[in-house]
């Protein structure tokens, strides 16, 4: 009996390859033991035993894996890409750290401001985004790159229209892919782009990689000009900045309130993080949960907590991107409000409280509860959906309503509409549809010290795209 064809990544020697990345980053691990080392968020101290297990898992797994190799863009492609970036940002980060045990060694790495501190740490940013990466595509060392749900329903449907199962893609294939929808002009902006998109810097593009930037510059339908206002032209954008970096920046505008900078967060991956000044002349830091930054920074003028981007006076206007466009309806079947009747209930009514309606829709999940549950639980520490556990990446307001005479619609931004989240027995019908405005959900304050848990107050409307999403309970 012939034996079975060795999974493709044996070939290319993919065991000995992850064994050798393994010892790299346990004698990167050693070097970083000087105290001096010790770095706010992301710390390489943490980052490189972490990456070392997962590695030891995913090594483990694939020597355990059975079945056909795998074709173009999967497991072995993916592994591949990463650990020669790997070896190559592993030699740069051992090249700035002082071998153990010599004392007549450059001390500019320990200098903070210094040239040498700031590229150590950027490269632990890009080693955070690479932890992240490898942590979404093998959770406990099993492939599940094929299966990743993208957070945003429209970008999950062109990366399977348009990648398959792909993932992960050459930056050039994915940048004639992605500007066939969303036009981009050639040469600084595209470069600009491609940095913005390649959060690990190895020329190419993960459907991680595209998950956190959908989500850092949703809506889909104005994806790129989103981002062009806020990442290109915005003077408070600082990209590859840590907590630490942002503090020291903004102790220069002290004694200007309202300057501010924000950046994409490194510790919760597809959300942006504030640095502001406060009106006592404070420096705070906050992670806006799960809101469009554009809503966010418009809600922060109005309250005039952000005001001077990096300290300048001229704050952007971005309240062309913010406008309401129409819903769509997605009609609920008759089966199913029968279903809730025989329960004393309707579809509208919120499952945790039983009090008021849904107005919110948990993403990627799809699942629908009303706003201040969802603020509640959040507050608590919560970060995953409370029905499926599902971690929340993403929230989008609903309005639920019933016309006389006919089922129940729940009307939803069809931006991040997904033809893959069902509900049992629903039959989904499109339509076009009069917009009203939803309920919006309670306001509160901007967060005034590092306790507040996250703001929870904003609501977008804006639609786009051609394929309704379900629902669930």
């Amino acid at each position: 009996m012939a034996a079975a064809a060795a999974p493709r990544g044996w070939q290319w020697g993919e065991p000995r390859a992850l064994s050798r990345a393994v010892k790299l980053l346990q004698r990167l691990e050693e070097q970083c033991r000087d105290p001096r080392m010790i770095m706010g968020p992301p710390s390489l101290r943490d980052l490189l035993p972490r990456t070392a297990q997962l590695l030891g898992e995913v090594a483990k797994a694939r020597r355990e894996a059975r079945g056909d190799p795998e074709g173009p863009g999967g497991a072995d492609d993916f592994l591949a890409i990463y650990l020669a970036n790997l070896e190559v940002k592993g030699r740069q980060v051992a090249e700035l750290l002082p071998p153990r045990g010599k004392k007549d060694v450059n001390q500019d790495v320990f200098r903070e401001g210094s040239r040498f501190r700031r590229q150590l740490a950027k490269l632990a940013l890009i080693f955070s985004h690479m932890h992240a990466e490898l942590s979404a595509l093998f959770p406990a060392g099993e492939y599940c790159g094929h299966l990743y749900q993208l957070t945003k329903g429209s970008a999950h449907i062109f990366w399977r229209e348009y990648c398959g199962v792909r993932c992960v893609l050459p930056w050039a294939e994915f940048q004639s892919l992605l500007c066939a929808r969303h036009p981009v002009e050639p040469g600084p902006t595209m470069q600009a782009l491609r940095s913005t998109l390649d959060l690990t810097c190895n020329g190419h593009v993960s459907v991680f990689e595209f998950d956190v930037f959908t989500r850092l510059f949703q809506p889909w339908p104005t994806l790129l000009r989103n981002w062009q206002l806020l990442a290109v032209n915005h003077p408070g954008y600082m990209a590859f900045l840590t907590y630490d970096e942002v503090q020291t920046r903004l102790q220069a505008y002290r004694d200007k309130p309202g300057s501010y900078i924000f950046r994409p967060s490194c510790t919760r991956l597809g959300q942006w993080a504030i640095g502001y000044v406060s009106s006592d002349g404070s420096i705070l830091q906050t992670i806006p949960l799960n809101k469009p930054l554009l809503q966010v920074l418009l809600k922060g003028q109005k309250d005039g907590i952000f005001l001077f981007p990096d300290g300048k006076k001229h704050n952007p206007d971005l309240t062309e991107l913010c406008r309401a466009e129409p819903y769509q309806r997605i009609q609920v079947s008759e089966e199913q409000l029968l279903l809730y009747q025989a329960m004393n209930s309707t579809f509208q009514l919120c499952k945790i409280c039983a009090e008021r309606d849904k107005d919110v829709r948990i993403e990627p999940c799809g699942h629908l509860l009303c706003s201040c549950c969802l603020a509640a639980w959040q507050n608590s520490d919560s970060q995953t959906c409370p029905f499926c556990r599902c971690e929340i990446k993403g929230r989008e307001a609903v309005s639920i309503c019933q016309a006389q005479e006919r089922p129940t619609e729940v009307r939803t931004a069809a931006d991040d509409s997904r033809d893959n989240c069902h509900q049992e027995a629903a039959e989904r019908k499109l339509g076009p549809v009069t917009p009203s405005a939803p309920p919006l959900p309670p306001e509160d304050q901007f967060p005034q010290g590092p306790q507040d848990k996250g703001w929870l107050t904003l609501q977008g409307t804006w639609t786009g795209g051609r394929e309704p999403w379900g629902w669930k309970e």
